[in-house]
């Protein structure tokens, strides 16, 4: 019984975390870095010290949201580079879907990836997004650098091949994409062709890896 209980405790702590990251994540999408904890906790119809309980501090309710939509970007990621078609198509397809990502949810890549500039409704600064930035791109360069080293088969420095390609890539999307989406310099296709160009180098000659026996 009192094992059960300890279970139904956690289910219900992990079930009104989940509620407080979705509030969390309507203010976000109005406030975008200028989302504040004052402004989260009221949306929650809690106390901000409820919610410094459920996520320690503001780092950690990052971290939660962070890692809650690098999680659904890395599965959009991977499906499409998944996807059926030759190789140039699933690499267009994969830009795409990371452009898309970000463009359909500007004040969420914003609050990720840029620090506010003004104090926030708590009268602090922003997220201190200088810890936590660098950490997220790393994690998609290693998971990007695993479906690459799944994927094609790139000879005796297979492992550190791969690695730098998924960093270098995310660094590539990160970078143009951050650019893009500021100043719109182009229509997204036109982006993708070009950034697939310059990608297309060693990728478009590699061999498939032959899966196991």
């Amino acid at each position: 019984m009192e094992t059960g209980h300890r279970q139904d405790q956690r289910t219900a702590t992990e079930r009104r975390r989940t509620e407080l990251l979705e509030a969390a994540e309507r203010v976000v999408l109005r406030d975008g870095p200028e989302a504040s904890m004052n402004a989260i906790a009221a949306e929650a119809g809690i106390t901000k010290p409820i919610l410094y309980r459920h996520f320690g501090d503001k780092s950690g309710l990052y971290r939660a949201l962070a890692k809650r939509h690098t999680d659904a970007l890395l599965a959009t990621l991977r499906a499409a580079l998944d996807s059926p078609g030759d190789r140039r198509d699933r690499v267009e397809a994969t830009l795409h879907a990371y452009l898309s990502a970000i463009e359909s949810n500007p004040q969420v890549y914003r609050f990720l990836m840029h620090p506010a500039e003004a104090p926030t409704g708590d009268g602090e600064k922003g997220f201190d997004l200088g810890r936590h930035q660098v950490p997220l791109l790393r994690r998609m360069g290693e998971e990007l650098g695993d479906v690459v080293a799944e994927q094609l088969d790139l000879g005796p420095d297979a492992g550190t091949v791969a690695r730098v390609w998924g960093h270098g890539i995310v660094g590539m999307m990160y970078a143009a994409g951050d650019w893009w989406l500021g100043e719109r310099p182009c229509p997204r296709d036109e982006l993708v062709r070009t950034l697939a160009d310059l990608l297309w180098g060693r990728l478009s000659t590699a061999p498939d890896r032959t899966a196991p026996q």
